[in-house]
């Protein structure tokens, strides 16, 4: 009888847990398995968690071991009177987070997220984009930048591309909300086979027309979704040898394809910034933007000035020759800077790696432009960086955001550094106090010929030249680290 009895407690508790455990597995939010049999395959409206046990991403402060969480970046927190998400405008690449695929020109994709099922349907393009505002939402930004083909499959004519383009792109109105928009949107340029000789610099007309009609669509996109600014990145627009090239026949077409750009965003109320990205090779021998000086002097050559601002690249700097921060002062004192990608490469690799930035002292330099440019919105900083090729678990795509977001985090509380203390500032001004005379000032307004120059020079005899003081400025810059 005692043992029946403990029997029947033994089987009711056993049933009290099967119970107890069928409810939390009802309760729980759903997953996106990699099998494609399981839930994630079954339907385009597919609304699980696709990030499941990471949670919204907070700041910790700089003492924290949490991996999932800010050292450096705190949104509202309030520096050089902003808030530190006023200076920063973050925003996620989509390409790169959700289409790219570990591949590279020596090897096949490495990377397999859960939630893709293997095709290029508006059904995967759909789950994509609820991936992409899940992620938005956990990791805290509030934009989010695209190419047109990167969100929606290519159809087989320019019609059926546009109809994909505005199945998806009603989703993200839908997910977006009121908060997230995007910081820029763009067409895809480059790509597909029919660009192999450039878009708006192809030697085909019929090339031309259907770029036109790419962008006119993108820039309609944008515009619809809130963007607040739109990029030109001439990916092909360029040449591998002049013997077969008139150059100054596709620079004049590229010119005309830009103002009819500006004429369009004019005719439907576009209020964003049109950019411009610079960058010099890779895949053409040559690209028309080469740097930010190349692409100021198209700017200013075809009567573009006011009408475009550039979005400057940091790994496209360094394989120009310069460092990030020279590209951002040229675009800074020519009143030209309008964005950032956020990322480096590296200086062993020729190639555009498109690495998260993770060294501090290029991220103090960088956000020293961006104070002394008094912020760059509408721009931000997107971050157009892909995860090494060997990182491959979800979680990654969290710690890179959180690592780079982190960085330039820091490198703004280091540049603020800088500028309150003064003494970096101070020493620059010093170097120059000369041209702080009543001479110097009548040089810098232009009332200074060269035979009054040459007076003066015979008067005062040999000039002396002072010290640099190159060492104490890397010391004042290395302090504020």
């Amino acid at each position: 009888m005692n043992k029946m009895k403990s029997g029947r407690v033994v089987l009711l508790l056993l049933l009290c847990w099967n119970v107890a455990n069928f409810a939390v597995i009802a309760a729980a939010p759903q997953t996106c398995p990699a099998n494609l049999q399981g839930q994630c395959g079954e339907s385009e409206e597919w609304k699980g968690e696709f990030f499941p046990g990471i949670p919204k991403i907070k700041y910790e402060g700089p003492n924290s071991k949490n991996h999932l969480a800010f050292k450096w970046y705190n949104a509202e927190e309030v520096i050089l009177g902003k808030k530190m998400k006023d200076w920063m405008r973050f925003s996620v690449a989509f390409w790169h987070t959700f289409r790219g695929t570990g591949g590279d020109p020596f090897g096949g994709p490495t990377k397999f997220w859960p939630w893709e099922d293997g095709t290029n349907s508006v059904a995967m393009a759909k789950r994509r984009m609820r991936a992409n505002f899940e992620f938005l939402n956990k990791i805290g930004v509030d934009y989010w930048c695209f190419h047109d083909r990167d969100i929606a499959p290519e159809g087989d004519t320019l019609k059926e591309s546009n109809e994909y383009l505005d199945e998806v792109v009603a989703l993200a109105k839908e997910l977006q909300g009121s908060k997230i928009k995007p910081l820029w949107g763009t067409a895809q340029l480059f790509v597909q086979p029919r660009y192999m000789h450039g878009a708006a610099t192809s030697s085909e007309l019929g090339v031309y027309a259907y770029a036109a009609a790419q962008v006119k669509k993108a820039m309609d996109v944008t515009n619809y979704l809130g963007g607040e600014n739109y990029v030109f990145w001439g990916g092909r627009e360029g040449y591998q040898t002049l013997l077969n090239t008139d150059m100054e026949r596709e620079l004049n077409h590229l010119a005309s394809f830009f103002h009819s750009a500006v004429a369009y965003k004019k005719k439907i109320g576009f209020n964003g910034t049109l950019l411009i990205e610079p960058k010099p090779q890779e895949p053409t021998k040559h690209q028309y933007d080469w740097d930010a000086a190349t692409a100021a002097n198209f700017l200013r050559k075809y009567g573009l000035l006011g009408e475009f601002k550039l979005n400057i690249e940091c790994n496209h700097a360094t394989l120009s020759g310069h460092s990030c921060h020279h590209e951002l002062e040229t675009a800074r004192i020519n009143g030209l800077l309008g964005n950032i990608d956020a990322n480096t490469g590296d200086p062993q690799v020729g190639w555009d790696t498109d690495q998260f930035l993770t060294d501090i002292s290029e991220a103090t330099m960088v956000m020293l432009s961006v104070i002394r440019n008094g912020g760059i919105a509408p721009g931000g900083f997107n971050f157009d960086a892909k995860l090494r090729r060997e990182s491959t678990d979800v979680e990654d795509i969290f710690i890179a955001h959180i690592v780079g977001m982190d960085t330039l985090a820091r490198g703004l509380r280091s540049a603020a550094k800088l500028v309150e203390e003064g003494s970096l500032t101070e020493l620059v001004r010093k170097r120059y106090e000369s041209f702080d005379s009543e001479i110097g000032k009548k040089i810098e307004a232009g009332d200074a010929d060269l035979e009054f120059l040459e007076k003066k020079a015979l008067e005062w005899g040999e000039p002396k030249v002072p010290s640099a003081k190159q060492e104490l400025a890397e010391m004042l810059f290395q302090s504020a680290l």
